[in-house]
């Protein structure tokens, strides 16, 4: 499988370089992955019972939350930090910022990424400049395909379990926070 994209030209504002440029932009199935599913997931790649993998996911949820009420961050091997966020209302005074002047609470991602070797370069002194990107780990090697329809329409694969599929026949759209917007 591979993350689909559709061509999309930004037709946002004139005065900016990316106006009339196309864009690749992701379009997504309509269905989310649930705890069952990654639980079923993980119990085919690993000796693992699904319900003790879904106690466990249960428990990630409540650890998380523990931490994030000491105001620590959480960093999850081959994912990323996970850390809270939010933002306040500004006051004049000192005094004045409280717990109460915070409007809007989120969690903040950073996800974990890695220093991919691309090429080198010979210098002039004989010594070697290594050309490198930094990847995303999670998405270092997700393979990208293009499609000409702005709906995903899959069919979940039966669980395991024997249970009927879980059609979607939803319409995923393309991520308005990607490239077209000119930003």
């Amino acid at each position: 499988m591979s993350q689909k994209f559709i061509k999309l030209k930004n037709n946002n504002r004139a005065n900016t370089k990316a106006f009339g440029k196309f864009f690749a932009t992701a379009v997504y199935d309509n269905h989310f992955v649930g705890t069952d599913e990654i639980a079923e997931f993980i119990q085919r790649q690993a000796s693992v019972k699904k319900s003790d993998i879904k106690a466990v996911l249960q428990e990630l949820g409540e650890a998380m939350k523990h931490f994030f009420e000491m105001g620590q961050k959480i960093k999850l091997e081959g994912i990323g930090i996970l850390k809270v966020g939010f933002s306040s209302i500004g006051v004049a005074k000192a005094e004045e910022c409280s717990a109460s002047t915070i409007t809007t609470r989120r969690i903040l991602f950073q996800p974990e990424t890695e220093r991919v070797v691309v090429g080198q370069q010979k210098r002039s002194d004989g010594s070697v400049k290594q050309k490198y990107v930094t990847a995303i780990s999670l998405l270092k090697d997700v393979a990208f395909e293009e499609t000409h329809d702005n709906s995903m329409h899959t069919e979940s694969p039966a669980p395991a379990t024997g249970g009927s599929t879980g059609g979607n026949t939803g319409g995923g759209a393309s991520d308005p926070g990607g490239g077209p917007n000119g930003d």
